[in-house]
């Protein structure tokens, strides 16, 4: 683990995570809903920020899990760290916010995050943090639109709508989607809950070819095989 226990993990304000985002993301992005910020120090400096957040659509997510309450669980939307913090921190430090949810947010009982199979990765941090794989699917919602990467979502919210611009609308226009995958990953804070949908094999990850890591699509095995 080495200096990785070193990092101390607090609570910071929406306008220090969201700039320290924007920087860090390879997207370049925050998520609007996102409500609660992790800040990663060591040495004195910001290095890594964890926000969580409502999810989009809860209609859709709350089933996931049988049971849960309108306020009984949290999306991880953003994930970002710089060069500086050693080998797993990233796991380190969500191991360290699911302990500080337990604590102070107690009606917590699950977490759901998405990793982008498109443009980053498979997820490698969400399954050595304990994460189950639920979900793969492949994913035609990134645009390449001049010279731009965009989410056709982010067309197709108000502020695009006002100047005429949705989605359909780049598509019409010469945006082309990007070749991709996304996977869902679950956490159980609370171990009685039940999964309403299958556990897969992180072997699935290979099988439908949607191994990515750092924007590299690469296979497990191929990984796995070099750390041997």
């Amino acid at each position: 683990m080495g200096r990785a226990k070193e990092i101390l993990v607090k609570v910071i304000s929406s306008k220090v995570a969201n700039e320290f985002v924007k920087l860090n993301h390879y997207s370049g992005k925050v998520v609007p809903n996102s409500t609660l910020h992790f800040g990663c120090f060591l040495d004195g400096k910001l290095h890594g920020v964890l926000s969580y957040g409502t999810s989009m659509d809860k209609r859709k997510i709350l089933p996931l899990v049988e049971n849960t309450g309108w306020n009984e669980m949290l999306e991880l939307n953003r994930m970002a760290f710089d060069e500086y913090l050693p080998k797993y921190s990233e796991s380190r430090c969500i191991a360290i916010t699911i302990k500080l949810l337990k604590k102070n947010a107690p009606q917590i009982k699950w977490i759901l995050s998405y990793s982008d199979g498109t443009q980053c990765g498979d997820g490698t941090i969400y399954r050595a943090s304990g994460f189950n794989l639920t979900g793969i699917k492949e994913n035609k919602t990134i645009l390449e639109w001049e010279g731009k990467i965009i989410a056709d979502k982010t067309l197709n919210n108000s502020n695009y709508k006002k100047l005429g611009i949705s989605a359909g609308y780049a598509k019409k226009n010469g945006a082309v989607p990007l070749n991709g995958f996304q996977l869902r990953y679950i956490y159980l804070i609370d171990k009685t809950c039940k999964l309403t949908v299958p556990i897969l094999p992180f072997s699935k990850i290979d099988e439908l070819g949607a191994g990515m890591y750092k924007g590299n699509k690469v296979t497990l095995a191929s990984r796995q095989a070099g750390e041997a």
